[in-house]
């Protein structure tokens, strides 16, 4: 989305490498980090960057890097405004060594306006379940990964967790359903496929924008009294989740009827509304809390070395557990990568597809520090987005954490895959693409 600039663009260099292991000549691995640590996002932008960069720096401390090669992470602020996050990505595609090998936008806006320079550059693109949700059709996009699901995906799993608590899919007939959401490219995402679900199982589906930043909602909530919805869904984002769920417990909404998007479902979003958020609930695709092998040796290696990128004591929490996982597709590629090439001196072009053959199995997820924490991802030529499953947690305001409360849950690839069909190609006639051929497997 496009707002008014809050910062200008920092590009900073930060040295992660193991101390004496790298001399100025060595190899390094570039790694962008487009930041929102300014701005009305910034609450939210700075736990995912903190976790994504504390991980480069365990690797770094603990491993020498991937495979041994140092990774040099390169941090640009954005403060989440589309013309800066494009600014960022021009600056640090050519950052020396190796050039820019992968970047995370961590915002639709900003993917949207470098999906087309991502094959010209041979730089891929991961929006990690966000971003243009018809890019997880490899053959028209090869450069832009939206694993593990997308938006679609999630809006689907919503409506059929739904369907589960009232009783069936068919009891979703004559309900009412709403969505609150962020008024722009975002936000909109899920609204097609919410279309299309309520024409398949024939509830009312009823949209609400609200505008940027989400401050003022009082119109939005007093429709929603009136209107009276038997569930709401909520894609916003930033102080839009945390006022929402305060007008919410105003109209005396039940919590436990209300579902936000992965990016409404963090500790900053609900405890600003003490025990009235009890009961909320989010999608996910990863647990929550620090209790995993991994945080332990972030805290060894990184945090009592006093290289921390942020507090201790927020190690663990939802936001920040996204960037570490974030981080660790990104790891996980450049090392495919190497192995798929035979050398540690990758660029680019090798890690997109280092990407398309991601497998993060179980027993790897184990191996890093991180048993039961997500599903594993398996990608291929024709599926960016992977297994497409979505969990929902729940917050509880007296424990003052999150938990989960199903199972990973399977999208309904019926009106999902037709949408994503439909859509990619659309997108290829528009811009003249020949989608390549991609494996039938």
């Amino acid at each position: 989305m496009v707002f008014r600039t809050f910062a200008f663009g920092l590009v900073t260099a930060i040295p992660l490498a193991l101390a004496g292991a790298a001399t100025t000549d060595a190899y390094e691995l570039v790694i962008p980090s487009l930041d929102y640590r300014t701005g009305p996002y910034a609450p939210n932008g700075i736990p995912v960057a903190n976790g994504f960069a504390d991980y480069m720096t365990l690797l770094n401390e603990r491993d020498g890097g991937i495979n041994g090669t140092p990774i040099k992470l390169v941090a640009c602020e954005t403060a989440y405004n589309t013309q800066q996050g494009v600014e960022c990505y021009e600056n640090t595609k050519g950052t020396e060594p190796s050039g820019a090998l992968v970047y995370n936008p961590l915002s639709t806006g900003i993917t949207y306006q470098l999906i087309p320079k991502a094959e010209v550059d041979q730089i891929p693109i991961l929006s990690m379940g966000y971003g243009r949700t018809s890019a997880a059709n490899g053959s028209v996009f090869p450069y832009i990964f939206n694993f593990p699901a997308t938006y679609w995906d999630q809006a689907s799993v919503f409506i059929k967790y739904i369907g589960e608590q009232e009783g069936g899919m068919d009891a979703l007939k004559g309900k009412k359903i709403a969505l609150v959401y962020h008024n722009s490219a975002y936000g909109k995402e899920p609204i097609r496929t919410l279309e299309e679900l309520s024409k398949k199982h024939g509830f009312e589906f009823l949209a609400l924008p609200v505008d940027h930043p989400g401050q003022e909602q009082k119109a939005t909530w007093l429709q929603i009294r009136r209107e009276q919805p038997d569930w709401v869904m909520m894609w916003g984002w930033g102080v839009m989740n945390q006022v929402a769920i305060k007008e919410a417990a105003s109209i005396r909404f039940p919590m436990d009827r209300f579902i936000g998007v992965w990016w409404s479902g963090s500790e900053n979003d609900v405890v600003p509304t003490g025990a009235d958020a009890n009961g909320y609930k989010s999608g996910t695709f990863h647990a929550p809390g620090s209790d995993f092998p991994l945080h332990a040796d972030i805290k060894t290696h990184v945090y009592d070395k006093g290289k921390g990128a942020g507090e201790e004591g927020r190690i663990g929490e939802v936001l920040y557990n996204r960037g570490v996982i974030q981080a660790v597709y990104v790891t996980e590629a450049i090392r495919k990568a190497m192995d798929i090439h035979g050398t540690n001196e990758v660029r680019g072009v090798h890690v997109r597809d280092g990407l398309e053959a991601l497998d993060l199995t179980e027993d790897r997820l184990a191996e890093l520090g991180l048993p039961a924490f997500t599903i594993p991802v398996a990608i291929t030529c024709a599926n960016h987005t992977g297994p497409g499953k979505v969990a929902l947690q729940q917050w509880d305001a007296e424990a003052q954490k999150w938990s989960l409360i199903s199972d990973f849950m399977e999208a309904d690839r019926e009106v999902v895959d037709a949408l994503i069909k439909e859509d990619s190609e659309a997108y290829a006639k528009e811009n003249n693409i020949t989608p390549r051929e991609c494996p039938s497997s």
